[in-house]
């Protein structure tokens, strides 16, 4: 069950991506859900509006079919799975706010993630395309969001 496998770090132990590139690893048994790992990743990132995230199965060959985890789900029944050795797991936005500048003024720590998740992602099809004055612009265009965030944030703790 464990050779191979991208979804287990040790046996009874889920191996989560997180999208600032970091692993964590969760001990679970037979009662352990998914709404389990959500929460304690919650409480681990300081996310408060967690209604937008979810855990998601990558397929590691094809990076554009994710399975979305139902919080109910035992995580002993997802690593069982047949092909599960196929699939590594993920902590991602699923949901996206209605607007944004919300998310950002109401949960700056979720803000962030939803912004590293866009940007791994445009990164990714940037990697892909030789297209090199959309890759810059997209460069200008992440430190322009980085420093208006760094203004916010410095703002925020002058309040």
């Amino acid at each position: 069950l464990l050779q191979g496998n991208s979804l287990l770090f040790l046996p009874n132990v889920l191996k989560v991506y997180l999208e600032n590139g970091q692993t964590k690893a969760f001990k679970f048994d037979n009662t352990t859900t998914v709404k389990d790992i959500v929460l304690t990743l919650k409480d681990k990132l300081s996310i408060r509006a967690i209604e937008y995230f979810a855990l998601v199965l990558e397929q590691q060959y094809s990076i554009t079919k994710l399975l979305l985890l139902h919080e109910d789900e035992f995580i002993q029944k997802v690593v069982q799975k047949k092909d599960s050795h196929d699939y590594r797991c993920l902590f991602r936005v699923c949901f996206i706010p209605r607007d944004p500048v919300d998310l950002l003024q109401d949960d700056p720590s979720a803000f962030e993630y939803l912004f590293l998740q866009v940007r791994e992602a445009v990164s990714h099809i940037c990697s892909t395309t030789s297209n090199v004055s959309f890759f810059v612009f997209l460069e200008n265009s992440t430190l322009n969001f980085s420093q208006t965030w760094s203004t916010f944030s410095y703002m925020k703790n002058q309040i």
